[in-house]
C-alpha cells in the first residue's frame, strides 16, 4: 500500500479522498493550515505554497494529494505549484494528484467550460490563477494529474459507486465520495501522466 500525503485534508474533497484512501488500506498523512478548526481529524500542520514545510512533511511518502483551496488569493494554486514541483522532488515524491476546475476543462467542442456562454464569471480571476498554476506544472519534473468534477460537485447526493471521464458539461455532478474513488483509483492504477481529466458520476 502507498504512503499519501493530503495537503487541504480539512476540505470536503480533501477530507473524502483521505477517508478513502484509509479505508482501502493507505498510510495517510493529512496536512491542514490551521488544526484547531479540524478537531475531528488526525492531521498535521503545514502550508502547501511554503516549499521548506512540502518539503519536509512529505519525505518518505510515495504520492502527494493537492486538494487545498484560497478563494481569496487568485494566486493561489501558482503558488502551491512552485512550492509543490520544488519540493516534491526534492522530498523523493515522484508522483502528485491535484484537484482541479471545471471551468479549465475543455467542453465537447473545444472550447473551455470558464469561455462558454452565460458561464458564471465572478470567480474568472480564480480560474485564471487556477489555469497558471497548471501551467506551472507542466515544466515540473514530478509525474502530475489534475482531477477535476466535469460540472460540479454533487453536495448533497448519494454517491453512484462510479465515474467516467469525459469533457467539461456544466450540468454534470459528481459527489464527493465518487470523486474520491476517481482519485484513488488514479493512485492505485495511474494512467498517463501530465493530464488534466474531468470525471462525473458513472
Amino acid at each position: 500500500m502507498a504512503k499519501i500525503i493530503v495537503f487541504g485534508a480539512g476540505g470536503r474533497a480533501g477530507r473524502t479522498i483521505a477517508a478513502t484512501a484509509t479505508a482501502r488500506g493507505h498510510n495517510v498523512t493529512g496536512v491542514v493550515r490551521d488544526p484547531g478548526r479540524h478537531r475531528d481529524l488526525d492531521v498535521v500542520t503545514g502550508d502547501v505554497t511554503d516549499a521548506a514545510a512540502v518539503a519536509a512533511l512529505a519525505a518518505g511518502h510515495d504520492v502527494a494529494v493537492h486538494a487545498a483551496v484560497d478563494l481569496t488569493d487568485p494566486d493561489f494554486f501558482a503558488k502551491a505549484a512552485d512550492a509543490l514541483t520544488t519540493a516534491l522532488p526534492a522530498a523523493g515524491v515522484s508522483r502528485l494528484i491535484a484537484v482541479g476546475l471545471a471551468s479549465n476543462l475543455p467542453t465537447a467542442d473545444g472550447t473551455l467550460l470558464r469561455d462558454t456562454p452565460d458561464y458564471p464569471n465572478e470567480y474568472r480571476d480564480f480560474y485564471l490563477g487556477h489555469a497558471a498554476g497548471t501551467d506551472r506544472l507542466r515544466d515540473a519534473t514530478v509525474d502530475w494529474t489534475v482531477l477535476a468534477p466535469a460540472g460540479d460537485f454533487d453536495h448533497a447526493g448519494t454517491p453512484v459507486g462510479g465515474y467516467r471521464v469525459t469533457n467539461a458539461d456544466a450540468a454534470l455532478r459528481i459527489t464527493y465520495r465518487d470523486f474520491a474513488r476517481a482519485a484513488l483509483d488514479e493512485i492505485e492504477r495511474p494512467g498517463p501522466g501530465r493530464r488534466y481529466l474531468g470525471v462525473t458520476a458513472a
